[in-house]
């Protein structure tokens, strides 16, 4: 069957790639992982399929994740995934090259903005953009970023916290920190070795932070039974972690971001700070769904903090509006 093709827009990220279909919504949601035999280079699975053979395969099986810290890593596996993710959503045969609005960090440099341009060209696309993550963070959340008033956005994803004021369809200030949902699976892992001698992998640490992280105090503190290989033995043990324990694993990093958030106020023009403490700070991406996010950056701050509704999806929200009102985008969007 012949389709035509479709407008995309994509949030590219370190944990989780979104395609958001235009005139239709989110229609695909994979980890960003490929998976491929090292013998023959050729890529045996995408998405969810590839995420379920990390740490699982023999030797001559790779499963990769080809963005780190947000940007590319490894282009040929990039390339690869979003051929695939292109022709899942538009057919492989297909009228015209779909346009897309493909997301970056805040931070990124024009080297890594023009190899997310031409991976995507390569992948099928015909016109292609970019747009910062904390401009499509804000849309997605339905801020009113048209309006000469302060909005300020953190971003949390895989691989950096995209921390931006925002006013008149502009960043006034931003900052990127090469710090999120990965760097706290990474801190999990190294906290298990050394308080218990217990190693595990990185599927096993989603999964600690997913049901007891917190990054405040809770009312009712959590314990989970996690199963791993013990370093001194070299056998498989279970020990029970509690969430104040992983909450002590992930304060380091949590530290620097709120050290960024401040950095950023502070340097806020004084209106612009005016209507941030009135509107508040919102929280999106996936580490936004960290139990505490807000109480502790509003702790930090003294200002008001929420995490925006379906944080997750914020920033691929944000990047089908800004596909579906790309007249008035273009300033923000990058060709």
């Amino acid at each position: 069957m012949v389709r035509l093709s479709s407008d995309l827009g994509i949030d590219l990220g370190t944990s989780n790639i979104l395609v958001y279909k235009r005139g239709e919504g989110i229609v695909l949601e994979e980890p960003t992982v490929v998976a491929l035999n090292a013998q023959t280079k050729r890529v045996l699975a995408v998405g969810e399929a590839a995420r379920e053979m990390l740490g699982r395969t023999p030797g001559h099986i790779l499963a990769i994740r080809p963005l780190r810290d947000g940007v590319i890593a490894d282009y040929t596996h990039t390339l690869k995934m979003l051929e695939f993710l292109i022709d899942r959503v538009c057919g492989r045969r297909r009228w015209f090259r779909p346009r897309l609005v493909m997301c970056v960090p805040g931070g990124c440099t024009n080297v890594e903005r023009r190899a997310v341009l031409q991976a995507a060209k390569e992948a099928g696309a015909g016109e292609c953009y970019t747009v910062e993550e904390p401009m499509a963070a804000a849309l997605g959340a339905g801020l009113p970023i048209t309006s000469p008033g302060g909005n300020m956005v953190v971003d949390i994803g895989g691989g950096t916290t995209d921390i931006a004021v925002i006013s008149m369809d502009g960043l006034v200030l931003g900052e990127t920190l090469r710090i999120g949902g990965n760097r706290f699976d990474e801190a999990i892992i190294r906290h298990m070795r050394s308080a218990f001698n217990l190693m595990i992998g990185e599927r096993t640490a989603e999964e600690i932070k997913v049901k007891i992280g917190s990054a405040y105090p809770l009312e009712q503190e959590l314990r989970l039974e996690v199963r791993g290989r013990d370093l001194m033995a070299g056998l498989p043990r279970t020990v029970e972690v509690s969430s104040e324990e992983v909450r002590e694993a992930l304060a380091e990093p949590l530290r620097a971001m709120t050290e960024k958030v401040c950095s950023v106020l502070e340097r806020t023009p004084p209106e612009l700070s005016s209507d941030i403490i009135g509107r508040g700070i919102v929280v999106t991406g996936g580490g936004g769904l960290l139990r505490g996010i807000d109480l502790l950056l509003a702790a930090v701050t003294d200002v008001p903090v929420r995490v925006a509704e379906n944080a997750l999806h914020c920033v691929a929200i944000g990047t089908g509006r800004a596909l579906e009102n790309i007249a008035d985008m273009r300033r923000a969007a990058v060709r």
